[in-house]
């Protein structure tokens, strides 16, 4: 069973949800999701798209990042895609670190409709990335 851990800033959206497609990809994996700066809660636009796509992360909470720093790792994943983001550095022990950095749907700013659109587009982005990311990292070994 591999495991994996997911960082962005503050585990709201991006790493939620890559969290969440991972272990719809495979259930045995072991994922986990964290950031530096946790947020008070998910996102509820990325728990809203989701759904859309037949995956529950409404039981998901933020977590900070040094809870999982004296655990062993296989991946460690960093999810963070603007420049002006702090993508965390994971000083724990780990098999292979990956950045496949998204833009954050957080960060855009307007009215539901006009936002989900954009939420839609980034979650589309890390499915295709996750399950690229698992064909040639976890699926050939």
């Amino acid at each position: 069973m591999k495991r994996i851990l997911v960082l962005c800033t503050g585990n709201r959206c991006r790493s939620q949800m890559a969290h969440g497609i991972l272990k719809s990809i495979d259930s045995q994996l072991d994922v986990h999701s964290a950031g530096i700066k946790p947020a008070s809660e998910v996102h509820p636009l990325g728990i809203k798209v989701m759904a859309e796509i037949g995956i529950d992360i409404s039981k998901h909470y933020p977590k900070h990042v040094e809870q999982y720093l004296g655990e062993t790792w296989d991946y460690v994943i960093t999810v963070c895609g603007g420049a002006n983001e702090n993508c965390p550095i994971f000083i724990g022990k780990v098999g292979k670190r990956l950045h496949i950095g998204f833009d954050d749907p957080d960060a855009f700013k307007g009215t539901e409709e006009e936002i989900l659109p954009e939420f839609r587009r980034v979650r589309d982005e890390i499915k295709k990335k996750m399950q690229e990311f698992y064909d040639t990292e976890i699926q050939n070994l």
